[in-house]
């Protein structure tokens, strides 16, 4: 009997892992979930990579739909996503950049080289502020509404499809948040 026994472990393990894996598949990758939706930017106080000297808090999200793009130089994906955030940028969306983890001079020359996007940059050398938001990597891109408040956290690059299915729907009124 105990030998019966022993000879199931193998077929078990095989449908928890099957069912793991199923409960996976239709998962969106760039969703992952926010306890800040809903909730103001949270209080910062970082230095500007653009305007040394200046210290930039939440303000800069008030009176106008944002983006809040968490990039760097050491990010792969941030160089794929990068023209189409200089896309966005002409056609009159505000994009708050935060440098993250990154070194001060080689994101300066990023900018120069590929253009900037932002309205401004903030510098989080330590993490700080990416902490406080839940970031768990670059690029993760926040729509942040008049009132400072976050309305969509979107992880992973983004592109033409991400921003005509989740962030201008919201934008324009037709999302639910």
């Amino acid at each position: 009997m105990k030998k019966s026994l022993w000879a199931l472990i193998p077929l078990v393990l095989f449908l928890a892992l099957v069912v793991l894996l199923y409960n996976g598949l239709g998962r969106d990758t760039e969703e992952l979930p926010s306890t800040l939706v809903g909730q103001p930017v949270p209080a910062f106080s970082l230095p500007s990579l653009i305007g040394e000297d200046r210290m930039l808090g939440p303000k800069l999200f008030e009176d106008r739909w944002s983006l809040l793009n968490i990039w760097a130089t050491w990010c792969p994906t941030c160089y794929v996503e990068h023209p189409y955030l200089l896309q966005l940028a002409r056609q009159g969306v505000a994009i708050v950049g935060v440098n993250y983890k990154d070194n001060d001079e080689k994101a300066r020359t990023y900018l120069a080289e590929l253009g900037n996007p932002y309205t401004e940059v903030i510098v989080d050398k330590r993490g700080t502020l990416g902490m406080d938001l839940g970031v768990y990597g670059a690029p993760e891109t926040y729509l942040i509404n008049p009132q400072g408040h976050i309305v969509l956290r979107h992880t992973g690059e983004v592109n033409e499809r991400a921003w005509q299915q989740k962030f201008l729907p919201l934008i324009k009124g037709e999302g639910v948040q």
